[in-house]
């Protein structure tokens, strides 16, 4: 088995690490602490598990998610960071993630995840199926980012961490007017008129954090 490891703090890497190893002596591990090593890696390599943290030195939201699928076609990927919010974490299953674990779950709950995910199955702890349930059910509100496009939502956070058009049309593939059709069209959907309100909105509602990486 081939195992992908993206963290950018090298003491919880190393945690990571030695648990897979332990579980898994034989298996292959690969470790980036950015996502372009990441995708770098998963391009040369086929990974089947990939232990993934959003929050990178070059990128955050969930744009690791999609670049690291298509670097890697049916990579079983594991979501473990520090935003336990239910809408974050139903945002890293749709766009195919396999399974969410909060850090502070960690230590605890790891190995059964990752396990889960290795046959083939998916993972969220017992406390956030709880609130997706509310969430869903609509016990519990959702904010209006969680009716846009899974390409919507890529769009947003990235304009809200103040990547222009033309680098966020060449990271998706995708013309400079098409990128700028979505913006209009977020916008419009959250009752917003700027980039500056778009970035406010996300950075309240966790969706990127109060220091964007710098572009």
């Amino acid at each position: 088995m081939n195992i992908l490891l993206l963290e950018d703090h090298p003491i919880f890497r190393l945690g990571v690490r030695q648990l897979v190893a332990r579980r898994w002596p034989e298996a292959s591990i690969a470790e980036a602490g950015t996502l372009a090593d990441a995708v770098a890696a998963a391009r040369r390599q086929r990974m089947d598990l990939a232990v993934v943290d959003l929050n990178l030195p070059d990128a955050s939201g969930h744009e690791a998610i999609a670049q690291l699928l298509r670097a890697s076609p049916g990579l079983r990927l594991l979501v473990v960071s520090l935003n336990s919010e239910a809408d974050y974490a139903r945002r890293a299953l749709q766009m195919g993630a396999a399974g969410y674990l909060a850090k502070d779950r960690a230590p605890e709950e790891m190995l059964a995840a990752l396990e889960r995910i290795a046959d083939g199955g998916r993972y969220i702890t017992a406390s956030l199926a709880e609130q997706l349930a509310d969430v869903v059910t609509g016990r519990r509100a959702g904010g209006a980012h969680e009716e846009l496009s899974v390409q919507e939502y890529r769009v947003m956070v990235q304009l809200a961490e103040g990547e222009r058009l033309t680098d966020i049309a060449e990271r998706m593939h995708l013309s400079p007017k098409t990128v700028s059709t979505y913006r209009s069209r977020i916008l419009e959907k959250l009752g917003l008129e700027t980039n500056a309100e778009l970035t406010r909105y996300c950075i309240a509602r966790k969706l990127i954090s109060d220091l964007p990486p710098a572009v």
